[in-house]
């Protein structure tokens, strides 16, 4: 039995989840509504403010599919009730990012600006300039953009330069010794 699947999913208050028979769920929140279609044969019952996802047999697809059914079912309960952030720190000397509207615009040492337009559902906030904070109510969508952002320079092992997570350690090499 999967570890991950066989955990109950709690509803919170002011969190509606309805699942259709072709096992497409929506789940609506104080912070806005997700829907994402689920196997055909996992089942997902509802009984009060508890979510259970059942399999129908031990067959690997089953298995497979039971615990990321059961994880994608909570992060969108997650995501609506509270949201998802990414925080992102800029190291570097030069290194900054503002907001232009709606459009990140970062200047990281290359020889022309890098724009950023995020989705609808995800937004960008820069308390400063060197902080990025990426917040929306997909888990997908919020980890997707702060890994293009973070992409864009990565930091590097010699001086640690570059966009890193918030927390992230950065491994660092020695340079080169004389002689």
């Amino acid at each position: 039995m999967s570890r991950i699947g066989k955990k109950i999913i709690e509803v919170p208050a002011g969190v509606t989840v309805e699942v259709s028979a072709d096992n497409v769920a929506t789940v609506k929140g104080p912070k806005g509504e997700l829907v994402r279609s689920f196997h055909k044969d996992m089942t997902i019952a509802i009984e009060g403010n508890v979510i259970t996802v059942t399999r129908p047999s031990e067959s690997k697809e089953h298995r497979t599919n039971h615990g990321t059914t059961r994880a994608l079912l909570a992060n969108m309960v997650t995501g609506v009730s509270e949201g998802f952030t990414k925080s992102l720190d800029l190291i570097g000397v030069g290194y900054r990012a503002q907001l232009q509207g709606k459009k990140l615009v970062l200047n990281v040492g290359f020889s022309h600006p890098v724009e950023f337009t995020p989705e609808n559902g995800v937004e960008v906030e820069v308390p400063t300039n060197t902080k990025i904070i990426v917040k929306g109510i997909s888990k997908e969508q919020v980890g997707a953009l702060a890994s293009n952002i973070r992409d864009v320079r990565p930091p590097e092992p010699y001086k640690g330069k570059g966009i890193r997570y918030e927390g992230e350690i950065v491994r660092r090499k020695e340079g080169k010794t004389g002689k």
